[in-house]
């Protein structure tokens, strides 16, 4: 059972692009619930949402490929 590394490196960089919309989705959310007067509010608020799920994306992405790195069987 060999490791695929150049998949395992692409499953790192997934989760590494995650980190940083791991923070930035929710202070994005949290600017928008604050500024609950400012016209932008909405906009802003679905631009966090995005961001987030974005993150969710790039996770679920991430682990999916370094678990097929370390998992998959070589037919």
């Amino acid at each position: 059972m060999a490791i695929d590394r150049t998949l395992l490196d692409k499953g790192i960089k997934y989760l590494l692009y995650a980190l940083p919309l791991m923070f930035i989705g929710p202070s994005v959310m949290y600017n928008a619930f604050i500024n609950k007067q400012n016209v932008w509010h909405w906009l802003v608020l679905a631009v966090g949402i995005f961001l987030s799920g974005l993150a969710v994306y790039f996770m679920f992405r991430g682990v999916k490929t370094i678990t097929d790195a370390l998992f998959k069987d070589e037919q």
